[in-house]
């Protein structure tokens, strides 16, 4: 079942890269709707694939995992168009660097994840310790959500980089590395841009985001086949859907705390087994499935209510605005 998990996503990647984006070029709104909805359906039939081989529970958890991870990945979204504004990184250039950032989100899910089995086989108790981390990581997203103002300016791994680093003043193309002459000595040297620089945050920022994540799915199950491909079906898929995701960001400004319920409930998931049983597997991924829809709705409605008040009311629309003095 590994085998048959890498091969299947080393062929999606093939797919993506080799055939549907073999050139760089803008993606528009319909086609990363459609690009992500075959990621889901891709997902969905690989966990039927699960359930059949072996047993619904598993097959459920896997659900779960994947929808709570999807739900946890779209805040990432928000962050990785700040990271590509910041650096203007055309458009047509998004698709490469998040492909890229999808080999590098493999490997650090697989060393988590790895790590992460091998403590909770060895010292039960960590699994507290994920669910207590996931409460206080709820209850702070719930409370300062509407506080935090996310900024690149002073972020010291950039000015880590920027000092460590030659680093062009504007992009080549899609590299990430060129050569060019030293400005003192016309020295041909090795330069990074501005595209590596984004790179290198956006991986960075995935790695913050595993942090919630990780801890998250091993609340649902401790079986580290159904934890690792439950994450990276959902990576690849919301990646897919950055391209819609980034054109309407604006309108999904509620959602934090409908993902921060859901880090509560996971985390208390674990401390509630103790008192009451082990919840079920598909309890479970009611809730989660619940609380990400109403967060989306809810944020569909008030965004669309909040517009409403901040336009021109009907008796001032289409006539001159009058100077004021």
């Amino acid at each position: 079942m590994w085998l048959a998990f890498l091969a299947l996503v080393l062929l999606l990647l093939a797919f993506d890269l080799g055939i549907l984006h073999r050139r760089s070029r803008a993606i528009g709104v319909r086609e990363s709707l459609a690009l992500s909805a075959g990621y889901i359906l891709v997902a969905l039939a690989f966990g039927a694939w699960v359930w059949s081989s072996l047993g619904p529970e598993a097959g459920l958890n896997y659900l779960t995992g994947f929808f709570v991870e999807k739900s946890l990945a779209m805040d990432n979204v928000f962050v990785i168009a700040m990271i590509l504004g910041y650096f203007a990184i055309p458009r047509q250039y998004h698709h490469l660097v998040l492909f890229w950032g999808i080999l590098g989100v493999i490997v650090l899910r697989a060393i988590m994840i790895g790590l992460g089995a091998a403590l909770i086989a060895e010292f039960h108790w960590v699994l507290y310790l994920f669910g207590a981390f996931l409460i206080v990581t709820g209850a702070k997203m719930l409370l300062f959500a509407s506080h935090e103002k996310a900024s690149l300016g002073g972020n010291p791994v950039l000015r880590l980089l920027q000092r460590r680093l030659r680093v062009t003043d504007r992009l080549h193309g899609e590299r990430f590395f060129v050569r060019l002459p030293d400005p003192e000595t016309g020295r041909p040297l090795l330069w990074a841009t501005p595209l590596f620089l984004a790179l290198v945050l956006i991986e960075l920022a995935d790695l913050v985001f595993a942090v919630d994540s990780v801890p998250a799915v091993f609340a649902i199950t401790q079986d580290p086949f159904v934890v690792y491909t439950s994450n990276i079906f959902a990576i690849l898929g919301l990646r897919a859907l950055y391209f819609a995701l980034a054109a309407m960001i604006h309108r999904f400004r509620y959602l934090k705390y409908a993902l921060a319920l859901v880090l509560l409930f996971i985390g208390n998931k674990i401390f509630l087994a103790e008192l009451v049983g082990k919840i079920p597997p598909l309890v479970s991924l009611s809730v989660t499935l619940g609380l990400f829809a109403g967060g989306v709705l809810f944020s569909l409605w008030r965004t669309s209510r909040d517009n409403e008040r901040t336009a021109p009311s009907s008796e001032h629309r289409g006539q001159p605005l009058r100077s004021q003095r």
